[in-house]
C-alpha cells in the first residue's frame, strides 16, 4: 500500500524559513516524479514545484520567485521543500504528490497528473 507522509510544517514568523519533508513508501520511488502543492484559505490547490525521478530537473510555479527550493533523496525515498522569506500568503496546507511518470509532466501543474497524495502539513505564517 502506498503511503505519502508530509512533515515539517508549523507556525513561523513572516520572513522566516521552513523545510518541509515528504516520504513515499510502497512504490518504486525512482519511477515517479514528485511535486509539492498547497491549498490556501479560500483558494484552490495550486502547484509549487515538481522534480524529476533523478532530481536532475525541477520546475517551479511562477509565484515561487526563488523563495522555494525542491530537492529529493532517492536513497531515503524522500523529497523536501525549502521555503525562505515566508510571507503571510504562504499560509496553507502543503501537500506532497506522486506523479504517474518518472519525468516532469508537460502539464505538471495539473492535479490530474498525480496518482498519490499525502494528507498535508500545515504552514501558518504570522506577522
Amino acid at each position: 500500500q502506498v503511503q505519502v507522509v508530509e512533515s515539517g510544517g508549523g507556525l513561523v514568523q513572516r520572513g522566516g524559513s521552513l523545510r518541509l519533508s515528504c516520504t513515499a513508501s510502497g512504490l518504486t520511488f525512482t519511477n515517479h516524479a514528485m511535486a509539492w502543492f498547497r491549498e490556501s484559505p479560500g483558494k484552490e490547490r495550486e502547484a509549487i514545484a515538481c522534480i524529476s525521478w533523478s532530481g536532475g530537473w525541477t520546475s517551479y510555479a511562477d509565484f515561487v520567485e526563488g523563495r522555494f527550493t525542491m530537492s529529493r533523496d532517492n536513497a531515503k525515498e524522500s523529497v523536501s521543500l525549502q521555503i525562505n522569506n515566508l510571507k503571510l500568503q504562504d499560509t496553507g496546507m502543503y501537500y506532497c504528490a506522486v506523479a504517474k511518470q518518472p519525468a516532469i509532466p508537460a502539464d505538471w501543474e495539473e492535479t490530474s497528473r498525480y496518482k498519490h497524495w499525502g494528507r498535508g502539513t500545515q504552514v501558518t505564517v504570522s506577522s
